[in-house]
């Protein structure tokens, strides 16, 4: 879920109020909107997930009748649920679903068999007899009754421009505030068909996954018959009714042309007529970096709904509006998060973070290049607003953690662009492409073990520090480097601090420019400890250095200081050479270890290149400054020994 939302105020009073669409570059604006209205929603009413009493059936097909009579809330269903067990002595079934819903009957073979409560939010169906592992079975359940909605509009319904209306929004944990179902993420249904009846009658139509193969009065109704042949968890099963408008834009594929179906309020057909155009080029883009959408024989489409977001239901996004960047994002996650959805809401990242990079490569790929660069700038400096936050959610029974837009969302987004620089562009596009097309995955669920496992498939690479780091771990770097030029070579003393104690140093490559009078290149260094000294053979003379200058790395802070460094340093020496506290506040001490050396000089420079204090030490083996009133910050210490010289970094808190 993303896009432009109505702050959460708006969303509450004016539910059916339709916001415009925003203008190109109020995008990100937009987003950033829509994550804080999600974070401002009752997760009180959402901190139950999945029982795990259902783990014992595996669902293959339902058929799902609902009646719905809106601007009345109410909704009777008949679902009819097609399982096959998985244990022997299999003796009843548990459904998600909240007891606000009144249960009238439930069928087996035709007989009615008990049904209960167990919990206000789980429903027990006892068998007549026991039975054994892999058995084909089924039961269909009526009910009826008035959804407490909750989440992001979990079941609404309501009036919008005079014109009945409703619709339902699931994600996360709603599904069974209207529905019998499994809603854990350990089960996607085979295949479905949606009946939606409707008393609304004129031109009111239903929405719904699939491709609609009917249409028809049954006396004061209208039904709308929907079907769906993939695999679908119950998140992404979605229901709309309104006075829609419609039309069909088409994507070319030279393996059939692909339907983008879109219903849209009266009132903004003109506008969205134009801006669903867009789609075209952004589906046609996806299709040549990610595959052929997923659902290219039944269909893509939108239907417009009382809210200011947006809603990846399978094959129908649910859109509060048409801006370019709303739909490259929903449509992003038919891939990432309906073909292969995110195992764990830990692993939200796994579709929020691609939809959001997806969206962000169609600034770059088809946008302009300003865009792409003011993207990539507004993402890292969201994400180092604040110190901590990881891409793992370690609440899932928060609402507002798994959808917090600077974590989930735009942090899950720059890490991948940080594996692109690392991995190149090559084997980040084909290992995230395998991670899609694996059988084992698509049209499944997965975690993120299983996108590492494809990214160090394809490129060889042992990732399990930069997950360790930067999806686990919290926080961000701040860089301080020091450089020189002479003789003929190039100079730099790579220092990093961290934002957050869970990670001590953030191994990366650094891209680094250096620029001359008439020429630049763009140089990467292997950053893997503080300290580090690179020395690069050039035969021009650097007059300028530019850290990062295409923005691929989270950090902030960052400081490129040129500060003389003496070519005879000795790397070698580090671990002879004890610098403590380190952290340290009111005393340094700089320290021999064992009695092969001494010092003769130490030099100490802030980390803007300023030089703090040159002491000559003779032969000492230690010592101490009183650095109480030093500002807090990194420094570095140049330490001539009795063989050589080394670099040391100390920082002040």
């Amino acid at each position: 879920m993303m896009g432009k939302f109505l702050p959460f105020i708006t969303v509450f009073f004016l539910l059916f109020s339709i916001s415009l669409p925003a203008q190109d570059g109020d995008i990100d604006k937009d987003v950033s909107t829509c994550r804080e209205a999600k974070m401002h929603f009752t997760d009180a009413l959402l901190n139950l997930r999945g029982n795990e009493d259902s783990e014992n059936f595996d669902l293959k097909y339902c058929r799902m009748d609902w009646t719905v009579a809106p601007p009345s809330p109410y909704i009777k269903g008949i679902v009819t649920s097609y399982f096959e067990t998985v244990e022997d002595n299999f003796q009843a079934l548990h459904f998600d679903l909240a007891n606000a819903l009144t249960v009238d009957s439930v069928l087996y073979h035709g007989q009615q068999v008990s049904a209960n409560f167990v919990d206000p939010f789980v429903l027990k169906i006892d068998l007549p007899q026991a039975l054994s592992s892999g058995v084909l079975d089924s039961v269909t359940i009526y009910y009826q009754g008035t959804p407490v909605s909750t989440g992001f509009g979990t079941y609404e319904a309501g009036l919008h421009n005079g014109w009945p209306i409703m619709w339902t929004l699931s994600e996360p944990y709603g599904s069974r505030d209207w529905w019998p179902c499994k809603q854990d993420l350990n089960d996607k249904i085979d295949s479905i068909d949606v009946y939606v009846r409707t008393s609304a009658g004129g031109p009111s139509r239903a929405a719904s996954n699939g491709v609609l193969v009917g249409e028809w009065w049954d006396g004061n109704y209208k039904v709308f018959h929907w079907k769906h042949r993939y695999p679908i968890p119950a998140y992404l099963v979605a229901i709309a009714v309104g006075d829609y408008a419609y039309y069909s834009d088409w994507v070319p594929h030279p393996d059939g042309d692909i339907e983008v179906l879109n219903y849209v309020f009266p009132e903004n057909l003109a506008q969205a007529q134009i801006q669903t155009q867009d789609i075209v080029e952004i589906m046609s883009f996806y299709n040549d970096i990610s595959g052929r959408y997923p659902f290219a024989d039944e269909k893509y489409g939108h239907a417009q709904f009382g809210w200011g977001g947006g809603m990846e239901h399978q094959t129908m996004s649910f859109m509060g509006g048409f801006n370019y960047s709303l739909q490259a994002h929903e449509l992003a996650h038919q891939w990432f998060g309906d073909k292969v959805t995110c195992g764990s809401w830990a692993d939200i990242w796994l579709n929020e973070g691609f939809a959001t990079y997806w969206e962000a490569l169609t600034r770059e790929n088809l946008v302009s290049p300003q865009a792409w660069y003011d993207w990539k700038v507004y993402a890292i400096n969201q994400v180092t607003s604040q110190p901590g936050g990881s891409v793992w959610v370690d609440d899932t029974t928060s609402v507002g953690r798994i959808f917090d837009g600077r974590l989930s969302y735009r942090k899950g987004a720059t890490l991948l662009h940080m594996l692109r620089w690392i991995l190149g562009d090559d084997d980040f596009f084909q290992a995230c492409r395998n991670y899609l097309e694996d059988p084992n995955l698509a049209f499944g669920y997965a975690k993120t073990e299983d996108l590492q496992a494809h990214l160090e498939a394809v490129s060889g690479l042992d990732l399990t520090e930069f997950f360790a780091d930067w999806f686990y771990g919290q926080g961000y770097p701040s860089y301080q480097l020091l450089w020189d030029y002479h003789n003929g070579k190039f100079f730099l003393i790579a220092n990093q601090t961290t934002s957050h104690p869970s990670v001590s140093f953030f191994e990366m490559p650094l891209p680094i420019r250096l620029v001359g009078d008439t020429q630049d290149t763009l140089i990467r260094l292997e950053h893997t400890q503080n300290g580090q000294l690179f020395e690069v053979s050039l035969p021009w003379e650097v007059k300028a250095v530019n850290f990062d200058p295409d923005y691929w790395i989270v950090s902030a802070g960052n400081t490129v200081t040129m500060s003389p460094i003496d070519s005879a340093l000795n790397q070698g020496l580090e671990d002879q050479i004890a610098v403590r506290p380190n952290p340290g506040i009111d005393d340094l001490e700089v320290a021999i270890r064992g009695n092969r050396l001494w010092m003769d000089r130490v030099r100490i420079f802030d980390a803007s290149g300023g030089l703090i204090d040159d002491r000559a030490t003779g032969h000492s083996i230690s010592e101490k400054w009183d650095t109480a009133n030093w500002p807090a910050g990194a420094y570095i210490l140049f330490v001539q020994t009795s063989e050589g010289y080394a670099a040391k970094w100390w920082v002040k808190k």
